[in-house]
């Protein structure tokens, strides 16, 4: 029996990790000779470094860098065991989480520490660098991360502009002579799960610079002032990046990677899936075991237990899902390659509780469906044709 443990986190109780070894914990228990292949792995927000750390036989790297107001903030990254990849979230260093929500203000918050983790990156001779967007508390276009690499934004005089996105409305040349070199040579794959432009109805600002706490009047001058980021970018560089797909992610950091990095945007959970590897080990597998905290309808817009069901699927190979909490529209799920989904709660409780016993109350369950499962394989039903 060949067991493939893919879940995600199970957000403010256990990562990845965590939940996977719960899994495996609980499985041989009622199945000891049952070979388990932990693979934790995340839809490309929150907890994919951990994740790909885990699957690289990697490290995490913590660092102080520049937060998102210019604040000093410790920040981690993740470097692949074999030494070439680099894993970065973009949230751990320019996440609205850093931000308390009284001073959210995304006309002049900065990416600018992103950067410094990609120069990291590559100080410690990483060249292929995954980068996961999401979560910014930043509206500037990726300017910042671009400063920190050696990129001078400049204004009619000449001067360098400040961090923030409303200062781009100032733009009136660029200087890549600082930029550094060791770019050219770096591979980098961007986890962006929106497709939209860079500019417009659609596009960073006008979409979620409100809830990195934008004003309507401050939602117009921003979207004014990437519109002349994306002008100028396109005279220097004859490259339109308005309106693709993808530009507008992250506060308009997907236009800066695709501008200057050459970046291949995937969505999250297909990179991740890609990385770990996740479809070798199904050529032979008897059964997968994904889940996150909650199952819901969120979960069929590309979360990680609908990219593991989609590959399994493909594969043939049956899979049950595990949560903290399985909502009524979860079902849908079963239309996409998840064979059943279970809650892990013995019964009404408090959330505290739930979040407190989760790795225990996914030992239970995995141990209760190991049984049961393995009494599906070897017990065939009585044939009671032949009994009067």
């Amino acid at each position: 029996m060949k067991l493939v443990i893919a879940p995600d986190s199970f957000k403010e109780s256990l990562g990845a990790a965590e939940v996977a070894r719960a899994i495996a914990r609980g499985w041989q228990q009622a199945w000891p000779e049952t070979e388990c292949i932990l693979l934790p792995v995340a839809d490309g927000g929150e907890g994919t470094v951990d994740a790909l750390v885990a699957a690289t036989q990697g490290q995490l790297i913590s660092q102080s860098v520049t937060g998102p107001l210019g604040e000093c903030v410790k920040a981690s990254w993740g470097l692949s065991g074999d030494g070439q990849t680099a894993f970065i979230e973009m949230a751990s260093a320019a996440g609205l989480m850093l931000v308390p929500p009284s001073l959210r203000d995304p006309g002049i918050t900065t990416t600018y520490g992103v950067g410094e983790l990609i120069r990291a990156a590559l100080d410690h001779g990483a060249r292929h660098i995954v980068l996961g967007l999401g979560g910014s508390a930043t509206n500037d276009g990726g300017a910042g991360m671009l400063q920190a690499l050696g990129l001078r934004w400049l204004d009619a005089a000449g001067k360098s502009l400040p961090f923030g996105g409303l200062a781009l409305a100032r733009l009136a040349s660029i200087d890549v002579s600082g930029l550094d070199a060791r770019l050219a040579q770096c591979r980098f794959e961007v986890a962006c799960d929106v497709d939209n432009p860079l500019i417009g109805a659609q596009g960073a600002s006008v979409i979620f610079g409100p809830q990195k706490g934008a004003t309507p009047a401050q939602v117009a001058q921003l979207d004014a002032a990437l519109t002349q980021y994306a002008r100028v970018i396109e005279q220097h560089l004859g490259r339109s990046i308005a309106h693709t797909p993808g530009a507008g992610a992250a506060g308009g950091m997907g236009a800066a990677a695709l501008a200057f990095l050459q970046a291949t945007l995937r969505p999250g959970i297909a990179l991740v899936l890609d990385t770990v590897g996740l479809a070798a080990h199904l050529a032979d597998a008897d059964l997968v075991i994904t889940g996150e905290g909650k199952l819901d309808g969120q979960t069929l817009r590309g979360k990680a237990p609908l990219g593991v069901a989609a590959l399994a699927r493909h594969h043939g190979v049956p899979v049950l899902a595990l949560a903290g909490s399985v909502a009524a529209d979860a079902a849908a799920l079963q239309q996409h390659g998840i064979t059943a989904l279970f809650s892990i709660q013995p019964g009404p409780g408090s959330l505290q509780d739930a979040l407190a016993d989760a790795s225990a109350r996914l030992e239970t369950t995995a141990r209760n469906l190991a049984t049961v499962y393995r009494l599906g394989l070897h017990h065939a039903p009585r044939d009671h044709s032949s009994e009067s």
